[in-house]
């Protein structure tokens, strides 16, 4: 099912790239889904990873996603999916925040910090190549950014505490300190 995941991520994305590049944008869910199974996490984890973003990028339904890949990863994904895109952009992280605080399951954990996790890697990998201009591609400045994704760290330091979490909730603070700590500090 892992291959049949992968297939599917390719499929429905097809065509779209990362914002402000030509990068396909198959290769962020992709990673996610790398991330982990390179961390242990179990195939139906690693599988949301790879779809993640299929709900509230796609065309896809929840429906489609529990027919071919089951309830829980229907479920999974559902549980990292905006639900309400109109919403300003802060507006919307700061409901994912709380559902991430609230959720009880710490799979949908797992997943939410791969893809932020992944986010950041992009964003370094950005800052390297395009400096301060990096920001200019994101509808949140980069002081809004830096409250978002430190926020985010803090809380899944504090919430996943066993392994494979740990490591990857370690991993995503102190990439999101490379990345967006403040100038000088």
């Amino acid at each position: 099912m892992l291959y049949e995941a992968i297939a599917f991520a390719v499929e429905r994305h097809r065509g779209q790239v990362r914002k402000g590049t030509t990068i396909p944008y198959v290769l962020h869910p992709l990673n996610v889904g790398y991330l982990l199974m390179k961390h242990g996490c179990p195939d139906e984890v690693a599988i949301a990873g790879f779809l993640h973003d299929t709900l509230e990028d796609t065309q896809t339904t929840s429906d489609e996603l529990r027919e071919r890949f089951g309830q829980r990863v229907a479920w999974l994904v559902e549980q990292v999916t905006e639900q309400d895109r109109s919403q300003p952009w802060e507006a919307r992280k700061r409901h994912s925040v709380t559902h991430l605080q609230e959720v009880q399951d710490e799979a949908v954990l797992l997943v939410a910090c791969a893809d932020k996790l992944d986010n950041l890697l992009a964003m370094e990998d950005g800052v390297r190549v395009l400096g301060v201009e990096l920001w200019e591609r994101f509808k949140a400045p980069m002081p809004v950014q830096r409250w978002y994704y430190f926020t985010l760290a803090d809380l899944f330091v504090q919430r996943l505490t066993r392994e494979p979490g740990a490591t990857l909730a370690r991993q995503m603070a102190e990439t999101a300190q490379r990345v967006l700590a403040p100038a000088g500090g």
